[in-house]
């Protein structure tokens, strides 16, 4: 079974581009990422806890209306 690791702001955003997401735009304090009409805030850390991929998966499938397996992600 695939567990969710660690995962760097820069790879999190390669894989969010892979799942359809335009590039990072400026906008306040943090940064973000559209994906159709629905957007994402990306949070500033350098690195992305295992609690916060968890959070910002579960919005992101709450948003663009699709399930994100674990293994999928692990592959992207």
């Amino acid at each position: 079974m695939d567990k969710l690791k660690p995962c760097k702001r820069r790879d999190f955003i390669k894989k969010l581009k892979k799942l359809g997401f335009g590039p990072p735009e400026p906008g306040g304090r943090h940064f973000y990422v559209r994906y159709g009409t629905y957007t994402l805030t990306l949070p500033s850390n350098r690195e992305y806890s295992v609690p916060q991929i968890k959070m910002l998966l579960n919005e992101i499938e709450h948003g663009i209306d699709r399930k994100i397996p674990i293994k999928e992600w692990g592959n992207l």
